[in-house]
């Protein structure tokens, strides 16, 4: 990690977190409200307050950075550009929609059709994150 800058790394996760929160928000609050309303309420569910909001927006933002850190650690094998930042996004849409998404799905009973829109929107999501983050990134 000797040649990583990591105040670019910050600096592109930052943008990329923030991609990734307005596609969270636009997920849960436009395309699945009335899902989620049904799920809290099946399962005796409270609304999520702001506590929770906080912390998921928090670590969002820290998954944005874990984006571009992905990127920049592979970028000096797969050259700089869009393709590996598409690579970088494809990891974090994996470890986050794929594998816990169908396995909390699962586990929650969610729909099939709830877990197929979420991971549609999650590549988008993760794969745009992590090309805007890259973006920013440059070597030290």
């Amino acid at each position: 990690m000797n040649n990583i800058n990591l105040g670019r790394v910050v600096l592109g996760g930052l943008l990329a977190g923030l991609v990734l929160n307005i596609g969270e928000f636009i997920l849960n609050d436009f395309l699945l409200p009335t899902q989620t309303k049904a799920f809290l309420a099946e399962h005796n569910f409270k609304e999520p307050g702001a506590h929770f909001i906080a912390v998921a927006v928090g670590l969002t933002f820290v998954m944005g950075i874990v984006l571009v850190l992905v990127y920049a650690m592979i970028r000096s094998r797969l050259g700089p550009g869009v393709n590996t930042a598409i690579v970088a996004g494809l990891v974090g849409w994996f470890a986050v929609y794929i594998y816990t998404g169908i396995v909390q799905g699962v586990l929650f009973g969610h729909t099939v059709n709830v877990i197929a829109i979420s991971i549609v929107w999650g590549i988008v999501e993760y794969t745009l994150a992590a090309v805007v983050g890259a973006w920013l990134y440059k070597e030290a």
